[in-house]
């Protein structure tokens, strides 16, 4: 066998490890905490990675289709605070209408509905200030970060609503099925994160909109010489990931029944590390649905495995980050090896 062969059958051989290297990781993370955390692989545990994972995996998702459009949100975290405090808030206290004279108190239903679309409303917001006012994605959901944290601070003062049982001469309990609710024997919000990977998934691989995105990430001049409305496209992504974002909110509200303005707070960073590491290239017009759980079930094993080993908060900090540097280094290689292996194929 050559030398040119021999190279050609490892490129190959590193490529197929290189595409399935998030689940490899998985794999291996599991049995390491399997002997350094104690009590990891218990259901118990198992149960608490999962509803951990819903929370990173629904902020994952959304990121995704961001990043596939050639986008970033940071915004995600701060969107999660501000609608645990919008649903808070409703249930604690209502809406005044001062105009009209009125207190009013909503259902749980109409509260998921308001609080959903206060989220949608903040990625429209950053839709439009990225595609008609040409501000850096980067920039301008920094920009709003720090806007939505600063709303969820200003609606309770920076204090906490605790209790949101709601009360039944109100007809505003229930608020706790949300999170701790459980259909069929299975956390009824790992059915609402089946729902939306679903939704995304569907979106991306069944419909023109899909086909949209990824040509908008893969290259938005042609994409829009070919007749695609790249703005409506990036815009409507942002509201997907506003919308995934509320709803971790309203989750995460449910579990604890309480709501804090600092809830989800650098969310944002686990949902781009568990977007890159399935595959998701932050390049834009490269990614999946798929790997992207895969790298949400990642990062929730490593943040509960880093937890119950003993590691520092400081620590886990530092691992994350690495974590992000090393997967964007192993997302460029990849690429480049792709595109080495399309010549010598040719």
């Amino acid at each position: 066998m050559t030398k040119e062969k021999k190279s050609g059958r490892f490129n190959k051989q590193l490529m197929f490890l290189l595409k399935f290297r998030t689940f490899i990781a998985l794999i291996v993370l599991f049995v390491f905490f399997s002997f350094t955390a104690p009590n990891f692989l218990l259901p118990s545990t198992m149960i608490l990675v999962a509803r951990h994972v819903v929370l990173f995996g629904l902020l994952a998702i959304g990121m995704t289709m961001v990043i596939i459009a050639g986008g970033i949100d940071l915004s995600v975290g701060s969107v999660v605070g501000l609608s645990a405090m919008v649903s808070g808030g409703l249930i604690m206290n209502g809406l005044t209408l001062n105009f009209l004279g009125y207190h009013i108190f909503f259902n749980i239903p109409v509260i998921i509905a308001i609080t959903l679309a206060v989220g949608v409303f903040v990625g429209f917001i950053n839709g439009v200030i990225i595609t008609k006012f040409r501000v850096a994605p980067f920039i301008a959901t920094l920009g709003t970060l720090y806007v939505g944290r600063g709303l969820a601070l200003l609606h309770s003062g920076g204090a906490t609503y605790p209790h949101l049982a709601g009360s039944p001469e109100l007809g505003n309990t229930g608020f706790g099925q949300l999170g701790r609710g459980v259909l069929l024997g299975i956390p009824a919000s790992i059915w609402i994160f089946a729902l939306f990977i679903a939704i995304a998934f569907f979106v991306l691989k069944k419909t023109p909109l899909g086909w949209h995105i990824f040509a908008v990430g893969g290259n938005e001049k042609s994409a829009r010489l070919s007749g695609i409305k790249t703005d409506r496209v990036k815009i409507i992504v942002y509201m997907f990931s506003g919308l995934c974002a509320s709803m971790v909110g309203l989750i995460t509200a449910s579990e604890l029944m309480a709501a804090h303005p600092l809830m989800g707070e650098q969310w944002e960073m686990n949902a781009i590390a568990a977007s890159v590491l399935g595959g998701t290239s932050m390049s834009g017009g490269i990614g999946g649905v798929g790997g992207t759980v895969i790298g949400a079930f990642v990062i929730g094993v490593l943040n509960d495995g880093m937890r119950m080993s003993g590691v520092s908060s400081f620590w886990q900090m530092v691992i994350k980050g690495l974590v992000i540097v090393v997967a964007v280094m192993i997302d460029q290689f990849q690429q480049n090896l792709q595109a080495k292996l399309a010549l010598e194929s040719r």
